[in-house]
């Protein structure tokens, strides 16, 4: 085949799969604003934010009660399920792709996890940082998130100078452990605020609204940035860091940029969200079988699929024992959990025939 319509092709391909995506990310979105204890028919939802969003039609026909559902609660509530599933997927596959190994995510890294302490801290002191204001949570959960990352890869090259990715994902678990163990001391010292504490460990996107939406896009903004300026650099990084210096990348600046980009991703989701694990694991992994290693594209399609995947896990967490609703992050370990066992078989198998 000629190289003119090989790269046609493949321009084709990429248009397909993103065009395709977006469609399916437009209709889950749809159906999380539709589906509820109070059903409202898609059409009235494309109307009521075609109105209310694009100043498209009236809403005359409307009933107050449907618009105030969908542009108060629903629709918030989609969004942010949007942006921390694609929080945390893109940095799953970032953390993924530097370190050449499919069962690193922020949960096993320990990043989820720091991120974590530094939330719960927030809440269970009461922390507010001068002249960021409502913006303390996300800060010092991204703060308290890098420094457990920086942490881990100190700890595991105390353990092992060479520094293999089973070392670093054996070390970011025991950390999970031991943050783990202070996040339960806090609970148990918790008093009025022990309610909200463990509601937020669970995992929700439920009753969050606005504030949070508009909390968590700036650091989605900012770690995208950063990640897709590393994009190159880590398709050069996943074929080994030697052979990546050999062709002029700079490996511990694009390594930096990296471990920053997705730790503001996943300290800015678990700030927002609480503890919702696996979505970073397991959605770079089926996007990495279904389009490949290249993380051009890569990244931004994991970014879609975990929005997508977050969204329809929520609809079932409402859906499932209704009209009572069951956490997300509850929802996506029970899922998670035998699938990462199951990568994990695959993974070890792999190794051993190699």
């Amino acid at each position: 085949m000629p190289k003119r319509s090989i790269q046609t092709y493949s321009k084709s391909k990429w248009t397909f799969s993103y065009i395709a995506m977006l469609l399916l990310l437009a209709v889950v979105a749809a159906l999380g604003i539709s589906v509820g204890s109070i059903p409202i028919p898609l059409f009235h939802v494309i109307k009521i934010i075609g109105a209310n969003v694009f100043h498209l039609g009236s809403l005359a026909t409307i009933d107050p009660t449907e618009s105030t559902i969908v542009m108060d609660i629903r629709f918030p509530r989609v969004l942010l399920a949007l942006l921390v599933g694609g929080s945390l997927s893109l940095a799953g596959a970032a953390f993924q792709g530097l370190l050449k190994n499919p069962l690193a995510d922020p949960y096993t890294l320990g990043v989820s996890s720091g991120a974590s302490l530094g939330a719960v801290s927030v809440i269970f002191f009461g922390i507010q940082l001068p002249f960021v204001g409502a913006y303390t949570l996300p800060i010092v959960s991204i703060i308290a998130g890098f420094v457990t990352l920086v942490g881990v890869i100190v700890f595991a090259r105390l353990v092992q100078r060479n520094l293999t990715v089973e070392t670093v994902i054996l070390t970011g678990i025991l950390c999970s452990s031991f943050l783990g163990a202070l996040i339960s001391l806090i609970i148990a010292l918790t008093g009025d605020e022990l309610r909200q504490v463990i509601g937020w460990l669970l995992g929700s996107v439920s009753m969050r609204g606005w504030a949070y939406v508009n909390l968590i896009a700036p650091f989605l903004i900012l770690g995208l940035l950063l990640l897709l300026a590393s994009a190159r650099e880590l398709n050069a990084l996943s074929f080994g860091q030697q052979e990546a210096r050999h062709i002029g990348v700079n490996v511990k600046r694009h390594t930096m940029s990296v471990l920053l980009g997705a730790s503001l991703l996943t300290g800015a989701a678990v700030a927002v969200s609480g503890t919702i694990g696996f979505v970073g694991l397991l959605i770079p992994h089926m996007v990495r079988m279904i389009w490949g290693g290249d993380h051009r594209h890569l990244l931004p399609l994991s970014m879609i699929a975990g929005g997508i995947f977050l969204v329809v896990m929520d609809i079932v967490s409402r859906l499932i024992v209704a009209p009572s609703e069951l956490p997300i992050g509850v929802l996506t370990a029970i899922i998670g959990s035998p699938i990462f066992a199951f990568i994990f078989i695959s993974y070890r198998r792999k190794k051993g025939t190699s």
